[in-house]
């Protein structure tokens, strides 16, 4: 090794990779941290973005200032290749890297299921580009629905199908349906607003299905209510250009498909076979170690811990929480001591479905309405890093609670983005 001091390298800057690199940096420990962006995306917010309710830059932090307290914890913007574990050598951008400990932090990526046609004819929802992608793409659908005659290809190009009924889709779902009746209404008088739909495809049998099942219905009953239409138990068959098609022949003529269906594991390529769980997750001990490689871990949506008596769901506190222990554990081995098993404290769930209404579980109790809506609010801003993001958030917040204004409603680009190996975890 070049250093004298334990190096300690942790691929992804999501939320895992974020705190252990903070707490090691703490401690004085060398850290590098690579990533393929320079800045940390706060996640739970992407949808706000892609609903032009806030700026794409008020939910990113740039890595290195988030990073510039600590001068032992280094920041490279790169793409990982190859990981060696035998001679422990990383290969990022033709760079080879050595460590001593190795965090990999390179969250998720989205699964279509093996669906025809999805891929290629579907928006993903994981990333700060997909979240732009989506927003140009619901702006610019307005913009050529404005100037067609065709009433059939005007509903085609204002139908707008989510595919997929967890925390993302119905947030996404609730936002975009209450975008199109507030400010679009207003920014395109000569459009029949009724014409524009909202269309949420959920597989199975209710929305929510990692909420209790009440709250599930809920949601359902609100968003019907609101005129978000649901199909549940419908799966996907195939998407095209001009169509979603389900298993039951139904077809929705759309331009418009937005993929919040399923995740995959973003691992990284490794030199060494690894084992590997559900989603394509590295497999890891108690401990977070993957299996067979003590200085090796694997925190947030990367891993599926051996054994874990509640299953996790891949929200930001079990990352965060996962990204303290593995850091935790690496200091134990540097004075050498044992690692100690992980341990998730659940402080409870939120999720928004619209202005006023939400559904959340704190502990054994279960919220809904204005409570959980405003809990959630609460929470996030709490959480966004960098005082400028949080006063301009809040100010966009209340922007648009008074009067239905957001972000500046510009189509910037139409570019979709890329599935890269190393990305950010919800």
């Amino acid at each position: 090794m070049t250093s004298q001091k334990p190096r300690v390298v942790i691929i992804g800057a999501g939320f895992a990779g974020v705190e252990a690199a903070k707490k090691l940096g703490k401690h004085g420990v060398n850290v590098l941290l690579i990533d393929r962006h320079n800045y940390h995306t706060f996640i739970p917010m992407l949808y706000q973005v892609a609903t032009a309710i806030l700026y794409p830059h008020q939910i990113i932090y740039p890595l290195r200032r988030l990073l510039r307290d600590l001068p032992t914890v280094n920041f490279l913007q790169g793409n990982v290749r190859k990981i060696d574990f035998n001679n422990q050598i990383i290969c990022a951008d033709n760079v080879a890297i050595d460590y001593n400990y190795l965090i990999i932090a390179t969250g998720s990526q989205s699964q279509f299921l093996g669906v025809t046609g999805a891929p290629e004819n579907s928006f993903p929802m994981r990333s700060l580009t997909d979240a732009i992608a989506i927003r140009n793409q619901v702006l610019s659908r307005f913009e050529q629905a404005a100037k067609v005659t065709d009433e059939d290809e005007k509903r085609r190009l204002l139908t707008f199908v989510i595919v997929g009924g967890g925390a993302t889709g119905v947030e996404l779902a609730g936002s975009l349906n209450e975008l199109i009746h507030s400010a679009l209404s207003k920014d395109y008088p000569t459009l029949n607003i009724d014409t524009a739909r909202v269309i949420l495809v959920q597989s199975g049998d209710r929305l929510f299905p990692s909420y209790p099942q009440k709250l599930g219905k809920y949601t359902e009953k609100w968003l019907l209510r609101h005129g978000v239409k649901v199909h549940l138990n419908s799966k996907v068959s195939k998407v095209t250009p001009e169509a979603v098609y389900l298993e039951d022949n139904t077809a929705i003529f759309t331009d418009t498909v937005i993929w919040t269906a399923g995740v995959l594991a973003a691992t990284p390529e490794t030199k060494q076979s690894v084992k590997t769980a559900a989603k394509e997750k590295f497999l890891v001990e108690q401990t977070l170690q993957l299996c067979g490689h003590k200085n090796i871990y694997g925190v947030g949506d990367v891993s599926y811990v051996d054994n874990q008596e509640e299953q996790l769901n891949g929200v930001a506190q079990e990352a965060i929480q996962q990204g303290k222990t593995a850091a935790d554990n690496i200091l134990r081995q540097i004075r050498g001591a044992s690692p100690k098993s992980f341990s998730y404290f659940n402080k409870g769930r939120l999720a928004i479905i619209a202005k006023h209404a939400g559904v959340g579980k704190i502990g054994k109790f279960p919220i809904k309405g204005f409570v959980a809506w405003f809990l959630w609010l609460e929470v996030h801003l709490l959480y966004l890093p960098g005082i400028r993001n949080r006063l301009g958030v809040l100010f966009n917040w209340l922007k648009y609670y008074f009067f239905s204004e957001g972000a500046t409603r510009i189509i910037i680009s139409t570019a979709k983005s890329e599935n890269l190996p190393v990305s950010s975890e919800k």
